[in-house]
């Protein structure tokens, strides 16, 4: 393929002929659109002293959809020609029946970048990236001798899009993603112990190959390691827990943000259906969606639809006033859309997701927020969780966890899960740091079988009455 831009009809397509299909496809239906996309991705790993991967991929073609009520038709190849478009309307087309439908105002106009639109993978040649993961390594090794393995993993991709609209409007977005993680395993007396870091954004790499960057990422991968090889085992039962600053978010994210999604509410399969404009949260809790914060792993200039990203409100001062919207759900409920149609890629049909997920702050210190907590658990990593859309129950794993007892900071914890509901957990919020950060960019979210994604964040958190498993005696 191609290193220049994606114009696919300069070169692959007659936009003429493929605007006559796409409205054929769509006469009588609600709304539909032609997505074109090219990718390109670059992944380096090394790992216990030696390259592990060293991969390139890359991948075009288009979707063509059409929608008729709560139906969408859609059909995707991987080859973009006039034959391929003309069978895929065909196919799409069979949504629209009888037609009726009423076409759908197309979505406005934006001339908003909110990232570069260069390749990131152009900005060091493969010695120098495969270099620098080398001295991460070395360096790694050298701050502890207790260090016996590290992984240190560096990827840069690149995606294109172009969304044509049965109104004639041709909607143009260069997304670029860039990513460093580092972890570390350390051992000491036959007990080992691990600690991840890393980070990145809709940026170049550049940033990310300083040597002032990666000792930081480095140092605390190593950190985390060593705090875990220190932990207790976590105690179980009822008590209050307070959230640490930015990546704990994915804990708002998983356990509120998708029940926020119009389509769970709209089939009233989410635990806020049928709650807009009722008191949903603790007074304070202001909680939006955004998606047009420069450079951040979430943002879009527009989403999977040409729909312009937003600055939506989902939760204010404890009320729910907002969902995220595709158009289809959008036109459904009878709102306007919001920006949040995204879909993993062409082969894929747009839904409402999340983009950046975050809590505003509150006026009250992270200190006093901790000394608050007479008998509890003070969480500042999160792993892996789990959570069910329709009751909102969620688990989550605590990766950096401490005892906490009369206000003290006490010895870190190891095995501890929260578990809970998000409709309760937002009513037990009982305190709001003034100290909101967004996680350093590392967030994926998955929602019926694709993956997009997404940035969290939020500021500390006292909530009350979460269950901790763990496994304490």
């Amino acid at each position: 393929m191609s290193d220049t831009h994606f114009r696919p009809f300069d070169s692959l397509l007659d936009a003429d002929t493929a605007l006559a299909t796409l409205r054929a496809a769509v006469a009588g239906a609600d709304d539909g659109e032609l997505f074109l996309e090219r990718s390109r991705s670059e992944v380096i790993s090394f790992d216990d002293g030696r390259v592990r991967t060293a991969s390139y991929n890359a991948a075009e073609g288009f979707g063509l959809r059409a929608v008729r009520g709560e139906t969408a038709g859609y059909a995707h190849s991987s080859e973009i020609s006039e034959p391929a478009l003309k069978r895929a309307a065909e196919t799409a087309r069979l949504a629209v029946g009888d037609g009726g439908g009423t076409l759908a105002e197309a979505p406005r106009a934006t001339n908003v970048k909110l990232y570069t639109d260069n390749d990131p993978m152009t900005d060091a040649i493969f010695s120098v990236k495969l270099d620098t993961l080398r001295e991460i390594d070395a360096f790694a090794r050298a701050l502890d001798p207790r260090v016996v393995q590290v992984s240190a993993t560096l990827a840069a991709s690149i995606q294109e899009v172009e969304i044509l609209r049965p109104e004639g409007h041709l909607v143009r977005d260069i997304r670029p993603m860039t990513r460093l993680n580092v972890s570390v395993i350390v051992e000491q007396n036959g007990r080992r112990e691990s600690g991840g870091m890393g980070g990145g954004g809709r940026t170049g790499l550049t940033g990310l190959l300083t040597r002032h960057h990666w000792e930081g990422v480095t140092r605390e991968a190593l950190r985390i390691a060593l705090v875990n090889l220190d932990a207790e085992p976590a105690p179980a039962g009822i008590m209050d827990v307070v959230l640490g600053p930015g990546w704990p978010g994915i804990l708002l994210h998983e356990a509120v943000g998708h029940g926020l999604e119009g389509d769970f509410n709209r089939k009233q399969t989410s635990a806020f259906a049928g709650l807009m404009g009722q008191q949903v949260a603790s007074k304070g809790v202001t909680v939006l969606d955004d998606g047009t914060i420069p450079d951040r792993r979430g943002s879009i200039s527009v989403d999977d639809e040409g729909t312009p990203s937003a600055r939506n409100v989902l939760i204010e001062d404890g009320v729910l006033v907002g969902f995220m919207q595709d158009r289809q759900n959008a036109r459904l409920m009878g709102v306007a859309a919001t920006g949040n149609g995204r879909r993993q890629s062409y082969a894929h049909t747009p839904m409402p997701r999340m983009t950046n997920t975050y809590m505003l702050s509150g006026d009250t210190s992270p200190g006093d927020i901790v000394a608050s907590l007479k008998d509890g658990i003070y969480a500042v990593g999160f792993g892996g969780g789990q959570v069910d859309i329709t009751s909102g129950k969620f688990v989550f794993s605590c990766t950096e966890a401490y005892r906490v007892r009369n206000g003290v900071v006490g010895a870190p914890v190891k095995g501890a899960t929260l578990i809970g509901d998000g409709a309760t957990a937002l009513r037990q919020i009982r305190g709001i740091g003034n100290d909101m950060a967004l996680d350093p960019g590392i967030g994926n979210c998955g929602k019926a079988g694709q993956w997009v994604p997404v940035g969290v964040g939020q500021p500390s958190l006292l909530i009350g009455g979460l269950t901790v498993g763990g496994s304490a005696a």
